[in-house]
């Protein structure tokens, strides 16, 4: 990629806003997490991004440090 491509790709991805999510606790089990693939399970705490997609709040955290989308819904 050339530099100026560099550059205006790195614009693009920090003027994105990043994605903020609502913390919760989970009252029942609910399928895995898209980002570590474990189980999303009773009690756990998970974050729910705008798109309504649920990930463990830990998982979702360490995604936002290198990414400004839903892992699901990457366009989004």
């Amino acid at each position: 990629m050339a530099s100026d491509e560099i550059e205006k790709h790195l614009l693009v991805c920090f003027s994105k806003t990043r994605l903020t999510y609502n913390k919760d606790i989970l009252s029942r089990d609910s399928g895995e997490c898209a980002i570590c693939l474990e189980e999303l399970e009773e009690g756990d705490t998970i974050a729910r991004l705008p798109c309504l997609c649920i990930y463990h709040k830990g998982c979702i955290d360490e995604w936002f440090e290198v990414n400004r989308s839903c892992p699901e819904h990457p366009a989004d």
